[in-house]
């Protein structure tokens, strides 16, 4: 009988453990506060009989910054929303975003680049977000061998995305960042590039954390919003660059891609990562086919996710989600290098389908052959 630890560890080498790891994806805090009694993480997983996921984000500003970038923020008045300004003040110009949110979650409705001559501002003065390795490995001494410890490669200080062109989508608008490849794909080549160049510092600073896997990619990059050419032209070079860093950091890494991945599946396994997520189902506005991604790139990468939250943690039967359950167990768990996920986080779901999901996944050992 193993640990989550060693459970998650064994499935992400590709092996088999004693049973399919289950787990979920980042547990949100709307969800805990309106279902969960406002219980902790921890006290979620174990309640529902989940594999754990321990997530730390411990980013500072490198030894050495100036105070050439400084952030100010302000209250703006808004009727429905909490909305927050921010200004990056800088010798040459001052940058402005704003960000919304709401209970469940939190959006861009500003974007701080707004003319092409701003990317150059950043590359002078943003400061590269270094990490904090004492504080990942105090936490993560902390959890033990309770389940598995995640971080991410940093995206921007106040709103961002892992990958290079998810955090360009995020700061200039995925709208115009696409046209922009068309029109000017010299301009979006030298923006990718110097966010690279300040990933590439929060990389080498991992060096040391003793995290189980870091999170890369994001949906903007997802086939549901951009063609495959524009990965493989604007994505692909770039974080693939970010993933040998990772590698040569001592870091796994993990794919996100909470959209549309069967055409692309190949183009993200040849980067190299150590896993892929999040096989976001049809019914959810993907295209996944767990099976057929098992059978194209298991052998390769371990395969994260692929179960469909929005209807199956929800106005269902516990029987239809069991059912949901053994569908993706039986589509990727062969052989291990499997992670039984919902494909990305939710809002709004019944405790009692979420111990189905767990209760069915646990029955499942080694070759996916149910114990009963």
């Amino acid at each position: 009988m193993m640990m989550s630890k060693q459970r998650f560890l064994t499935a992400l080498a590709l092996k088999e453990p004693d049973r399919v790891p289950v787990t979920t994806h980042h547990v949100m805090p709307y969800f805990l506060k309106k279902y969960m009694n406002g219980a902790t993480s921890d006290a979620f997983f174990d309640a529902c009989g989940l594999d754990p996921i321990l997530w730390v984000s411990a980013y500072e500003e490198g030894a050495g910054t100036s105070d050439a970038w400084r952030v100010e923020t302000e209250e703006v008045p808004d009727k429905g929303y909490e909305t927050v300004r921010y200004r990056f003040v800088t010798p040459e110009k001052t940058l402005t975003m704003v960000i919304q949110g709401n209970d469940q979650t939190e959006w861009v409705l500003e974007r701080p680049i707004k003319e092409k001559s701003d990317a150059d501002i950043l590359a002078e003065y943003y400061p590269a977000l270094e990490c904090n390795v004492e504080e990942v490995n105090r936490r993560v001494d902390a959890f033990g061998e309770r389940g598995l410890v995640r971080g991410s490669i940093a995206g921007f200080s106040a709103y961002g995305q892992p990958g290079c062109w998810q955090d360009a989508a995020v700061l200039f608008g995925i709208e115009a960042l696409i046209l922009e490849t068309f029109q000017d794909p010299g301009w979006v080549h030298h923006f990718l590039k110097i966010l690279q160049e300040k990933k590439k510092v929060n990389v080498q600073s991992m060096m040391g954390a003793r995290f189980d896997l870091i999170e890369h990619g994001g949906g903007d990059a997802s086939t549901t919003v951009i063609s495959p050419q524009i990965f493989e032209d604007f994505v692909a070079p770039y974080d693939a660059e970010l993933i040998a860093l990772a590698h040569e950091a001592g870091q796994r890494v993990v794919y996100h891609t909470c959209g549309g991945m069967m055409p692309i599946l190949e183009s993200i396994a040849a980067m190299d990562p150590d896993a892929m997520e999040t096989f976001t189902p049809p019914a959810m506005g993907g295209d996944a086919d767990l099976a057929e991604a098992k059978k194209r790139i298991g052998d390769r990468v371990c395969l994260i996710g692929g179960f469909d939250q929005f209807h199956h943690f929800q106005n269902c039967t516990e029987e239809e989600t069991r059912r949901a359950v053994r569908k993706c167990v039986e589509s990727a768990g062969e052989g291990g290098g499997f992670i039984l996920a919902p494909s990305d986080h939710f809002f709004d779901a019944d405790p009692d389908l979420i111990r189905a999901y767990a209760d069915e996944a646990r029955k499942y050992g080694a070759r996916t052959k149910s114990a009963e």
